[in-house]
């Protein structure tokens, strides 16, 4: 079990991100809260991470602080939620937004995320009810060595190529190509940097 990695961020290509560990470099996907806390490039960090092996692949996720580690690993138990799903919750909504969601019965909010129908939500809100209902969320502390998330957003490198990261990264969370397209052009503007745009996107969604 790989439970932690610290090294240096070497790629961000949302949600994947590369991070080199004395010359070994560890492929991980990460939700975009995640991805809003990580430094510039060539910059140590640090993640907590959850290690998935199946016959096709080997996968590693990656997270900002060990309570969105915690509540992937209880959202990867439920019914019909892979991986993919978890982290789509996740970047769509912090921690405490979805135990919040959970405590109020707030499906509406949860059917936002693509992926989830009504009848899945409900489920999901019944499932975690129990799984959450002694859940104490823990204040989200900045990852060592990296900067504040509004730093973060706003002094990230801005690549020409940014609305496209942006795209891809919302099309990989489960979004249709029209609904990122649409999201992405409602926020656009030439000087936000893909990290930006994707927070900026899922904004207008939810």
């Amino acid at each position: 079990m790989i439970g932690q990695l610290k090294g240096l961020l070497v790629d961000k290509q949302p949600p994947d991100i590369v991070i080199d560990c004395n010359g070994v470099g560890y492929e991980v996907q990460v939700p975009m809260t995640t991805l809003y806390a990580l430094p510039e490039l060539n910059e140590p960090t640090l993640l907590y991470t959850h290690f998935v092996v199946r016959e096709d692949a080997q996968l590693l996720y990656g997270f900002a602080t060990k309570v969105d580690r915690k509540l992937f690993r209880l959202l990867i138990k439920a019914s019909g939620v892979g991986p993919k799903l978890a982290l789509a919750i996740l970047s769509g909504m912090s921690a405490e937004q979805f135990v919040s969601c959970v405590a109020h019965d707030d499906a509406s909010t949860i059917v936002k995320i693509p992926g989830i129908g009504k009848k899945t939500a409900e489920r999901l809100l019944i499932e975690m009810r129990d799984r959450i209902k002694d859940w104490q969320v823990e204040s989200h502390a900045s990852m060592p060595d990296a900067m504040p998330l509004e730093l973060a957003a706003e002094n990230t490198f801005i690549k020409s190529d940014a609305k496209g990261d942006a795209l891809n990264a919302l099309i990989s969370l489960g979004y249709t190509q029209g609904q990122a397209d649409k999201a992405i052009k409602a926020v656009y503007h030439k000087d936000k940097s893909s990290e930006v745009l994707i927070k900026d996107a899922l904004k207008a969604m939810f």
